[in-house]
């Protein structure tokens, strides 16, 4: 999380459509310019040349991120046939070639494989540790490396379009820590033609759109305005996948001082993870047990 001491106390989220060649932190750093907010983060990194949602945090908005985090998310993305590259996009050198182009059928026929619980290994220039190092570091330094095979949970791999032979558009919607590089390279490799990824976009994040998003220039343009605060989001939205449950105002103040607090309402099973409201307000986020709420994390409003 990004942190500084000045700034204004202001808690929500703020929904960016991040442009091609910025980093996700340097837009984290403007909207907290803009906002003048004393603290922010993100919910899950975009490579400078993708686009779409990134979903931004400010204040104790912040201490919901996890949850948006943990949240499946959706990439429209086009990959280019014939080509591997060292980055697995279009940013790395081109480390193999193939003149084979497989048919529509043939790509619509491979993506099944994609679907449902896979492993997939992480792109090598990747934000991955690798013995206390990020990957991208040791790759850059011409390291060789090996990455482990991660589980990861695909919900759909939809075929869209066929630009040209050489470009396929496809549609993903996967759990925490999908990589579409990964998918795009894998996919190359079952077919046999090799494939990089050329563009991506990120259409949704959690409960976060891509239609909501503020763009750069209009971040740029109503910074430091009352204005901008129009376009921030309830805290709350961070915990949309999370059973909400109310409590009493005695509940509330148990929580915030770190005890269990009476819940009036049980949508969770016991042992899981929910939070606790007052006025249609979060006071915390913790465990559900035996009709209590066990704070992990708690909101000052």
């Amino acid at each position: 999380m990004a942190r500084h001491r000045g700034g204004r106390d202001v808690s929500g989220w703020i929904v960016v459509d991040k442009p091609a060649g910025i980093s996700s932190t340097a837009v984290v750093n403007r909207v907290r310019w803009a906002l003048d907010a004393r603290k922010a983060g993100h919910a899950g990194t975009l490579d400078p040349i993708a686009t779409g949602v990134l979903a931004v945090a400010l204040g104790e908005a912040t201490k919901t991120v996890p949850y948006v985090t943990e949240a499946t998310k959706a990439y429209r993305f086009v990959i280019r046939l014939g080509t591997a590259t060292s980055t697995d996009d279009a940013e790395g050198e081109v480390v193999a070639v193939s003149e084979l182009r497989p048919t529509d059928g043939e790509l619509k026929d491979a993506l099944p494989g994609f679907v449902g619980e896979i492993m997939q290994v992480p792109p090598r220039y990747s934000a991955v540790k690798v013995d206390g190092r990020r990957a991208y570091a040791r790759a850059r330094a011409g390291e060789e490396i090996e990455l482990a095979a991660r589980p990861l949970h695909v919900e759909r791999l939809t075929f869209i379009g066929r630009p040209d032979p050489d470009l396929c558009e496809l549609e993903l919607v996967c759990g925490k820590g999908g990589y579409v590089r990964s998918i795009a390279r894998d996919l190359g490799e079952a077919l046999g033609c090799r494939a990089h990824v050329t563009e991506l976009r990120r259409l949704r994040s959690g409960p976060f759109n891509v239609e909501d998003g503020v763009s750069m220039d209009m971040l740029d343009a109503l910074a430091k305005s009352p204005e901008l605060d129009g376009f921030l989001r309830p805290l709350e939205c961070g915990l949309a996948g999370l059973p909400e449950l109310r409590t009493t105002r005695e509940g509330a103040v148990r929580m915030k001082n770190g005890n269990p607090g009476l819940v009036l309402s049980a949508g969770a099973e016991y042992g899981d993870a929910a939070w606790a409201s007052l006025d249609d307000r979060a006071v915390a986020v913790g465990t559900y047990r035996a009709g209590k709420l066990h704070p992990t994390r708690v909101f000052h409003h």
